[in-house]
């Protein structure tokens, strides 16, 4: 029921602990690879990833910084816990990467 969520949610239940595992080992992949986890949106390989890695900057953003919350509506589904930002630190995550557009070019 709604209430359950709810209560979750005030608890900080992680709703996609798997998924983000998995997808944070493509990204170790990826790092491996390519030396960065500069990833592109429209990356061809694994266009989820794109979309996974620009997913962490949001959600990132919509927990932890002061001026987003102040200026957009956050809800308590998105987790972004210092637990995964270590993870993601500890292999040169770019946590704001809007300055240029990524394009994949190998």
């Amino acid at each position: 029921t709604e209430k359950r969520i709810e209560l979750l949610n005030k608890i900080g239940f992680d709703w996609d602990c798997r998924i983000w595992g998995k997808m944070y080992d493509e990204l170790v992949k990826y790092v491996e690879e390519f030396g960065d986890a500069k990833v592109p949106a429209r990356f061809p390989q694994n266009q989820s990833l794109g979309n996974w890695v620009r997913h962490q900057r949001l959600n990132y953003k919509r927990v932890h910084n002061e001026d987003y919350k102040r200026t957009h509506k956050t809800d308590s589904i998105y987790t972004m816990g210092d637990d995964r930002i270590q993870l993601l630190n500890k292999i040169g995550f770019n946590w704001t990467i809007r300055e240029t557009k990524l394009v994949f070019t190998g």
